[in-house]
Parts: C-alpha cells; structure tokens; sequence
C-alpha cells in the first residue's frame, strides 16, 4: 500500500466517522427522510473531496480534527449534487456508486426533500464549528455557498451542462461548465484549510481549479473506456444524451493527452506553496492515473 493510499483510506475513516455523528439518525422522524440521506451519504465512494480537505490541512498546518465537520459539510453538498443528478428530470440514472440512485431506493419526492436536506445541513455543520472564530466560518460557509449555487458553482454548472446537451459545445465551453459544476467544490476543499489558517489562497485555488478539470477529464474517459460494473454508475450515458465531453472532441488519444497537461499544470501550481504539499501531488498522480 502506498502512502496516498493509507492517506485515503484514513481520510475516509475519519469523514465518515464524522459523517455518522452529524447526519440525523435512521429512527429519527421523518425517518423514511432521514433514511434516505444516510443511505446515499453511505452507499460508497472514493472521499476525494474530503480527502482533499485533509490534504489542505497539511498544507496550510491545520490538525485534521479541526477539518472534519468541513469534510463532512463538503460530503454532503456533493452527495447532495448526486441525488439531485440522477433525477429523472436530470441524468435520470438507476445507478450510483454501485447501488441504486436514491430515487429507485426511496422515491422520486423523498430523493429531492433528501437533497435538501443534506444540502442545508452541509451549512450548519460548518456554522457550529465551536473550534473556529466566526469571521472564518462565514467565509467557509460563503465560499460553499459559492462553490454550491450559482453563478459560480455546481448548480450554474448543471444547467449549461444540460442546455449544451446535443449542441455541438466548444472546448471553452466545456470547460467552462466543469469548472461550475465539478471543479467548484474541488477547488473549495482544497483551498479550506487556507482559510482556516488564514493565509493567502491564490495558489492552492489555482491547483484546485486545475484539479478539478483533471477530475472530469478522467471522467470522460472513464465513460466511455470503462464499464457499468466497473464505475458503479452507468457507464455510456455521455454518449448516450449527446453531452458535451472531451472525448467527444478529442477522441480517447487526445482526451488523455489533455489529462497529463492539466495535471502537470496542476502540480507546478504547488510549487509556490511553503508547506507539505505531497499528498496534494498524489491525489494528483492518481487522479490522472484513475480507473475507476
């Protein structure tokens, strides 16, 4: 096992350990809500983004239990993002992280209430931090406000993803709608503990940015090398609802050409941050390297 290795695997543990404390219990009314929200935070997945928040605290010199109601707050804006994507109004997928989509699970209304719900909480997860001042909390909770909604996050990123649908997209396009939607909260976890320790974030924004573009460039690819039982999520539906995707421009060569010059930009990003950037620059590595 690596070091990036046991670094995720301890990144993991430790967000889903906060994950469980914060999420309302199963036998907590409404419970069919409460089920729904444990069940899609809990049915798998990698924790990059949480992992990247652990790495930021490296970084920046913050102690990994002051990040973990951030971590959490991250994880469950994301899994928010993924309940509401699988929507039959949206990517209407059966399958996420190797399990059925939450609306299959529940039910289409329990799906959307279960978004909400994990979306607000991400907030007040973060505003009752008693370990951090509140000048640094409302910029944690502005910067994921920021990173969520729109004009600048996930939620913007999503409709241009779906009004470019079928419309032959640039690559300035594209880019531009990944940067919304996938690499907003990419770039947020991992400039969190910046603000934490309350230092500059240009830098690690820059790394951030360009991670989160690696991040769905490797995507692309996957969806169209890899298959269902392998990403544990449908694979093909790209292709399948005429998205706007490198490989669709580029084709497989040139998309994975792409992938190692971000990457690179990526890491020369760090290279003006004094601190310990490694496991930055292995999730990098392996992120470039993913198969899955």
């Amino acid at each position: 096992m690596t070091g990036i290795d046991e670094f995720l695997i301890n990144s993991a543990r430790s967000v889903d350990q906060a994950l469980d404390r914060l999420l309302p219990s199963e036998d907590l009314p409404p419970v069919r809500l409460h089920s729904a929200m444990r069940w899609s935070t809990f049915a798998g997945g990698k924790r990059f983004r949480p992992a990247l928040v652990y790495a930021s605290g490296r970084a920046f010199g913050v102690a990994s239990e002051r990040l973990d109601r951030i971590a959490a707050a991250v994880e469950m804006m994301h899994t928010f993002s993924l309940i509401h994507d699988d929507l039959p109004a949206m990517d209407d997928d059966d399958l996420r992280r190797g399990q059925p989509t939450c609306h299959r699970k529940f039910d289409e209304a329990t799906a959307i209430l279960a978004g909400d719900g994990l979306q607000s909480l991400a907030f007040k997860v973060i505003l009752d931090d008693e370990s951090l001042s509140d000048r640094v909390k409302l910029r944690l909770a502005r910067g994921l406000a920021d990173a969520s909604g729109s004009p600048s996050g996930m939620v913007a990123g999503q409709q241009l993803d779906l009004d470019s649908e079928g419309t032959g997209a640039t690559l300035d396009e594209i880019e531009t709608i990944h940067s919304l939607k996938t690499g907003a909260l990419i770039r947020y976890s991992s400039a969190s503990a910046a603000v934490v320790a309350e230092t500059d974030t240009a830098a690690i924004s820059k790394f951030g940015d360009r991670l989160g573009l690696l991040f769905q460039i490797t995507d692309d690819l996957l969806d169209v090398t890899r298959t269902s039982d392998e990403l544990g999520k449908t694979a093909g539906k790209d292709e399948a609802a005429n998205k706007a995707t490198y490989p669709s421009i580029l084709g497989i060569d040139g998309t994975r050409r792409l992938a190692a010059d971000v990457c690179r930009e990526a890491l020369d990003a760090l290279d003006s941050i004094d601190g310990d950037t490694e496991m930055f620059r292995g999730l990098c590595t392996k992120l470039v390297n993913r198969r899955s």
